[in-house]
């Protein structure tokens, strides 16, 4: 579904990703972890074509889209929910979401969002500035797969969200590989929701992936020595 090779990037002169190897396989979660600071998102966003890469390649579904703009990208089925949630703060719930069927050219229901996020269909009418964070975040994420992707990519989606709400969240997420079969890229720092979802983990430490593998054989030695504070 999603193959990172050999990937380079650079920010001007400072180059922030070396060589990284990744692959997402359909229906597959793979987690990528490490500390603030290594290049995670500097990953996801070469991978949307956000930005450029100064060496390697990404192939998604057998194409290489190493050259493809990030639109181009997305309507190929390559969905993207970035830090911060970036929802329109003056629309409402309802708007926000179909703002994502105008983006994608097509009308369609919203319900298989409402019924990912219950908690959404009584805020249709409510701006997205006034929701909270964990709403804020149901709401990207459910407008995000009303594009119909085929491969989900998400960033740090439990940042500053209360736990009843996470485990909304990570609901949502097992449907989404096991119902849809989506290949989905999280990157997160909570451990805990990581292990309950993710088949595969990639560690990444100053710009290189420095571990990989199952998550049943995460080791307390890589939590330690790549992921604690």
């Amino acid at each position: 579904m999603l193959s990172i090779s050999g990937l380079d990037v650079a920010y001007g002169e400072s180059q922030v990703l070396w060589g990284v190897d990744l692959e997402v396989r359909a229906g597959e979660l793979v987690c990528l972890m490490g500390r603030n600071g290594v290049g995670k998102t500097t990953l996801l966003k070469t991978a949307i074509g956000l930005l450029g890469a100064r060496r390697g390649s990404v192939t998604f579904d057998g194409t290489d889209i190493t050259a493809w703009s990030s639109d181009r990208r997305a309507r190929a089925g390559v969905g993207y929910v970035p830090q911060g949630r970036e929802i329109f703060p003056h629309l409402t719930v309802e708007e926000n979401l179909r703002m994502a069927l105008l983006g994608c050219g097509r009308a369609a229901s919203l319900d298989e969002p409402l019924e990912l996020f219950p908690a959404l269909r009584p805020l249709l009418a409510r701006k997205g500035g006034v929701l909270s964070g964990g709403e804020q975040q149901m709401l990207a994420i459910g407008r995000a797969l009303l594009t119909k992707p085929k491969l989900l990519m998400l960033d740090e989606p439990t940042e500053g969200i209360q736990p009843s709400i996470i485990l909304e969240i990570e609901g949502a997420l097992r449907r989404i590989k096991q119902d849809l079969g989506l290949a989905v890229l999280l990157v997160e720092q909570y451990l805990d929701f990581a292990e309950r979802l993710a088949d595969k983990y990639v560690i990444m430490a100053k710009g290189a992936v420095v571990a990989a593998g199952s998550t049943g054989d995460l080791r307390v030695e890589m939590v330690r020595q790549h992921l604690a504070v």
